[in-house]
């Protein structure tokens, strides 16, 4: 039997609210239909915890924006859905994740960076079925998706993970005041990789 993992009603309702600011409600209706997720029109889950939101169904939305719009366009829709997931996100979850305490607000920017990245790894660990596992050295974040919803059960020649590089460079914008950072996915396991592991430069770029 296959194993089903689920995202929380909550984060599936993030996801398609992201699409719907970043391609309209007639956009994220094609990629529904497209997709085999009719049910979903208009009837986006509930905003509860209850883990009812398929990794099958990220990964098949995922997918479509990539066929609809090609490599390249996929991507960039990726990557804005992504920034607004974290934006979505954070009104949801900040509270939770202690982001909006004074004491993490005044940390030094490093300390901030690594503290954020902890925080919202944990969030994914403990709410939802994804598995992230954070390492770091002098100059780099390394985030490994160990379980990873968006590529489930797909098969690419290249990283397809666009939506996470997308929230974490948000998560980083946000974190720092507005600095901008090198985010690059460097393996993926639906390039036959053992991780998604995404690259985070600890210096912003600007």
């Amino acid at each position: 039997m296959i194993e089903t993992y689920h995202y929380p009603n909550r984060m599936g309702r993030i996801i398609l609210l992201s699409m719907e600011e970043v391609m309209g409600v007639n956009g994220v209706n094609a990629i529904l239909k497209l997709a085999s997720h009719p049910s979903l029109i208009e009837n986006y889950p509930a905003d509860d915890t209850q883990p009812a939101f398929p990794f099958s169904t990220v990964s098949s939305l995922g997918e479509m924006l990539e066929q609809v719009y090609g490599p390249h366009g996929g991507r960039g829709l990726a990557l804005r859905i992504g920034r607004a997931c974290f934006n979505y996100g954070v009104r949801q979850y900040g509270t939770q994740m202690g982001l909006a305490e004074m004491a993490f607000r005044l940390l030094p920017l490093p300390l901030k960076l690594n503290a954020g990245a902890k925080a919202l790894a944990e969030l994914f660990n403990n709410f939802t079925d994804q598995r992230v596992r954070i390492e770091e050295d002098d100059r780099k974040l390394f985030w490994h998706i160990e379980r990873c919803p968006l590529c489930w059960e797909r098969h690419t020649h290249e990283p397809s993970c666009h939506l996470a590089v997308g929230l974490l460079q948000e998560a980083l914008f946000w974190l720092s005041g507005g600095k901008v950072f090198n985010v690059e996915e460097k393996t993926c396991i639906a390039a036959g990789d053992k991780t998604c592991t995404i690259v985070i430069d600890q210096v912003p770029m600007y």
